[in-house]
């Protein structure tokens, strides 16, 4: 039997300190880092984002980062695409990958393989479903996919559009979008934090990157041709920033508004997550036990 190349995978909600555990994890067992984060493949959405700085990669090669400009849509195809590639570039030069991000959806693409070239895009049925808003596309996945609208960002009509295509598709073939074995091997290990000390974590992040700037930084883009409806798709920040610089909220509301979302999003990561029961949990306080599990994997 032909032996498979290994990868680790380092996921988690935001704010749980991924980054830098994968950046510990890349220094002593030879790793480069592949970002699987859907809004970290973006040009100039750095603050905003979250994005990792060169000071803290400490010397570690990060790749997929500043991919594509932000007015650009990034799917998890493109995603798949890029991220083989770089997983071969690495392998090739006898090191190993480590998979880092939030993003569930993308780090599944890698670890599961799923063929979802065979859900095609269906324009007919996209123009009909872009008539709706985000409320009424929310409530017809749900009823089509109860699970998927449990962990998806239920204000993004791209991605709930998408979702309804694939869901529509997969229910005419009677099931899910097929999935082949995955050519790699993978160790995936997710940070768990309690509940209280995450939202204490995402707290302080956002108020220190609105200290470093977010604001500026998302004034700067949308002068530089990011619409209003374009950061709204994006999510998140970017969604309260703009509400904030068209004037429909205070500051305080932007903050105050953007706490619970972020908290809401983390509690969909986590959701996510624990669908998937080949992942290993750690606290990050046990190292110890991270780096017994790591070597253990890679020596095996």
């Amino acid at each position: 039997m032909e032996k498979k190349n290994k990868i680790i995978v380092v996921l988690g909600p935001t704010s749980s300190g991924k980054s830098d555990l994968a950046v510990d994890i890349a220094k002593k067992y030879n790793g480069e880092i592949i970002s699987a984060d859907s809004r970290q493949v973006y040009k100039d959405l750095d603050i905003g984002t979250g994005k990792i700085t060169k000071k803290e990669m400490r010397g570690i090669p990060h790749y997929l980062l500043d991919v594509v400009k932000p007015q650009t849509v990034f799917t998890a195809a493109k995603f798949k695409k890029l991220a083989e590639k770089k997983i071969n570039e690495i392998l090739e030069k006898g090191k190993v990958p480590i998979l880092c991000g939030g993003t569930g959806f993308y780090i599944q693409t890698i670890v599961n393989n799923p063929l979802t070239d065979n859900i095609k895009p269906d324009n007919k049925l996209r123009k009909e479903l872009e008539k709706l808003s985000v409320d009424e596309l929310f409530k017809k996945l749900k009823k089509l996919d109860p699970k998927k609208s449990k962990t998806i960002d239920s204000k993004n009509s791209r991605r709930l559009v998408r979702a309804i295509e694939i869901a529509l598709q997969s229910n005419t073939k009677k099931s899910s979008p097929i999935t082949k074995s995955p050519n790699y091997e993978f160790l995936q290990i997710g940070i768990k934090t309690e509940k209280e000390i995450l939202e204490e974590r995402i707290k302080a992040r956002l108020i220190k990157r609105i200290k470093q700037g977010m604001i500026k930084e998302a004034e700067k883009v949308h002068k530089n041709g990011l619409t209003w409806k374009r950061m709204d798709s994006l999510g998140l920040e970017y969604r309260y920033l703009a509400k904030y610089l068209k004037g429909e909220i205070t500051k305080e509301e932007m903050i105050e508004l953007l706490n619970i979302k972020i908290r809401q999003y983390a509690k969909r990561q986590k959701t996510w997550f624990k669908r998937d029961k080949r992942i290993k949990w750690f606290e990050l306080g046990e190292m110890k036990k991270i780096e017994k599990e790591v070597k253990g994997f890679l020596e095996n």
